[in-house]
């Protein structure tokens, strides 16, 4: 009997280390990865029960093998973006192995609740909401069509636009929105199907499949915005690809802005500094292209004042394999972004993690690489190809919003300051709606009453933030009961060290709710 038991041991605990994977294991790393896009109100299939998982396990496995799926373009070994989309090894292996092992379903009841969703990722009632008319796309079997719907804003006063979000009425057949301001207010829809070249005086951005709303920091010392004039037009091309014709859509943006009146707003800038229209790529030849800003056409010259990046969008078609952007003077570069695998039906803007100077005496350099052999997947039939604006063309357009340079952008967490913006929708059954905090003294020498009202008993953090987005100080409140409650805050930092005067931000955070306000710091004896 005693040489039986190290069999026995051994035999225990394998078959508990080999249990079958089923739904409820899997579950909420589909939800974590997966159900940002797929919902239900967004491109491609919903991720958010067993039976509509388990029906696409094939193509599942697919796109988890080739690396394909969450869709992330950009190398975050170069640059750093907010909202980046990666699934770790081990849960992509636990998939997989559950799709191996059958994709057993189990009982389902164990299985974490799936978020819930709304066609809209920003939850409040936007100032200014413009849809376009219904309209049938007129691509072709083989052509795309580009239109552009031009749409009166209504505007009686000059606004400021702290965001925006596109809603693609048919996310089927919507590849991507770009959004213009006609500051005129004179131009017209173009329906032909050919419009290319947008007619609004500026960009405010646009959206490709998966992208989230534009969110510009609001709050604070960091407001940030682009000013749209009163009887501006809102001009939005529409990419329709080949095959969607017939089918009908009836896109909205939404737009929110600034109170009126508000002040210290910083302009945000949006332009294609980087662009090349003398691409040449003979048919079963791989050639690299490249731009510069300010250009080497006649006397180079440097950017006379030092700019902060908030975001970027390179651009090409179909023959793009890989593309790079940075800032130089030799022998200095300044990372941007790159691209190891150009894929066009995933792009958009970037917003990056923390604002990226370029100084002045910098010039900004874009480099791509263009397949137009067989060896490209999306080029199964070479044929010469230049610059153009149809996809069956090749571009070189690299995008950019920024600002102008003020001392101390680069500690400016945008990541930080964004993620607790109430305009974020939280996934899952969080609300995030405001509920109501105060704060006093306020402004404050020693210390600071932080005080809160729980409509019900909730699990309580309470964290503070320098104007930077930095965090300064977390207290875990832990369960508290329904009912008024407070917390002091001594002008203290993590470390215990006293913290210089300035304005500082509070986040109240509950377990489905947050709200915020700002700190004055006078003294701090």
């Amino acid at each position: 009997m005693k040489k039986l038991l190290p069999f026995l041991i051994v035999f225990i605990f394998t078959g508990k280390l080999n249990a079958q994977l089923t739904y409820k294991d899997v579950a909420p790393i589909f939800y974590k990865n997966c159900t940002s896009c797929h919902n239900g109100f967004g491109h491609g299939p919903s991720f958010l029960n067993y039976t509509q998982i388990s029906s696409l396990t094939p193509s599942i496995e697919d796109v988890l093998n080739n690396k394909e799926m969450p869709p992330w373009s950009p190398d975050s070994t170069y640059t750093h973006f907010v909202g980046e989309r990666f699934i770790s090894d081990a849960d992509k292996n636990k998939i997989l192995d559950w799709i191996g092992s059958g994709a057993t379903k189990g009982d389902t009841t164990l299985a974490p609740k799936p978020p819930i969703y709304t066609r809209y990722q920003i939850n409040t009632t936007p100032d200014l909401e413009l849809t376009i008319p219904t309209f049938t796309s007129n691509a072709t079997a083989t052509e795309d069509s580009y239109v552009c719907f031009s749409l009166p804003s209504g505007l009686t006063q000059d606004r400021i636009l702290k965001a925006f979000e596109i809603v693609a009425g048919n996310p089927e057949i919507v590849h991507h929105v770009i959004a213009d301001v006609d500051t005129a207010g004179t131009t017209t829809s173009d329906l032909s199907g050919k419009c290319y070249n947008i007619t609004g005086d500026f960009s405010i951005g646009g959206i490709a499949p998966g992208a989230p709303p534009t969110i510009f920091p609001n709050m604070g010392a960091n407001k940030m915005g682009i000013r749209i004039k009163k009887g501006s037009k809102i001009v939005l091309q529409i990419h329709y690809p080949a095959g969607t014709g017939g089918m009908t859509d009836q896109t909205k943006i939404r737009l929110y802005f600034y109170p009126v009146g508000t002040t210290g707003v910083r302009p945000v800038y949006v332009s294609t500094p980087l662009q090349n229209w003398l691409l040449n790529i003979p048919a079963n030849t791989v050639k690299t292209f490249t731009a510069k800003y300010p250009s080497d056409i006649a006397n180079p010259t440097t950017l006379p004042i030092a700019l902060s990046m908030f975001a970027t969008f390179p651009h090409s078609h179909k023959l793009a394999t890989t593309i790079v952007n940075y800032a130089f003077k030799a022998p200095d570069t300044i990372p941007l972004v790159r691209i190891n695998e150009w894929d066009f039906n995933w792009q958009g803007y970037y917003t990056y993690k923390k604002l990226v100077k370029v100084p002045a005496g910098y010039r900004l350099f874009s480099s791509h690489v263009y397949d137009n052999t067989t060896n490209n997947p999306n080029n199964p039939t070479p044929k010469d190809t230049k610059a153009g604006t149809s996809t069956a063309d090749e571009m070189l357009f690299d995008s950019y919003m920024y600002l102008i340079y003020q001392p101390g952008d680069e500690h400016i967490n945008i990541d930080s300051i964004i993620s607790k913006d109430p305009l974020v929708t939280s996934i899952g059954e969080q609300t995030n709606a405001p509920f109501k905090t105060y704060a006093y003294p306020n402004p404050f020498q020693n210390k600071v009453q932080i005080v809160y009202q729980l409509e019900k008993p909730s699990r309580v953090t309470v964290e503070i933030y320098s104007i930077y987005g930095g965090l300064v100080k977390r207290m875990e409140r832990g369960l508290e009961t329904e009912g008024q409650h407070e917390v002091t805050w001594d002008g203290k930092s993590i470390t215990g060290s006293g913290l210089s005067q300035g304005t500082y931000m509070y986040v109240v955070r509950t377990e489905t709710q947050q709200s915020f306000g700002k700190l004055s710091l006078i003294g701090n004896n």
